[in-house]
């Protein structure tokens, strides 16, 4: 009897797939005491502000594109990852 590797191929596949992403780890570093880096919905300054995280926030980086002359990369919260969105890739270190 011949088998067919497609089931095995489609689990494969699948599994995959599902596999949670994390990317890299990074930190927010130089905003300064008594600043934040803004987290924002798109990669730009005309996106709007998820919050502001503090110099120290764990982050996990996913990619970057460059827009208009400045770095923003895509990251989440490394304690909160359904938290997502774009930063200034000069505000976070490169571990």
């Amino acid at each position: 009897m011949k088998r067919s590797a497609f089931p095995f191929f489609f689990i494969v596949v699948f599994a995959a797939g599902c596999a949670l992403q994390t990317g890299d780890r990074t930190l927010v570093k130089g905003t300064g005491p008594d600043e934040l880096l803004k987290l924002r919905s798109g990669p730009g300054l005309g996106f709007n502000i998820i919050l502001g995280l503090p110099d120290g926030t764990a982050l996990n980086r996913q990619d970057c594109v460059t827009e208009v002359g400045q770095r923003w990369c895509r990251v989440s919260l490394a304690d909160a990852p359904q938290i997502s969105g774009y930063v200034s890739a000069d505000y976070i270190s490169e571990r």
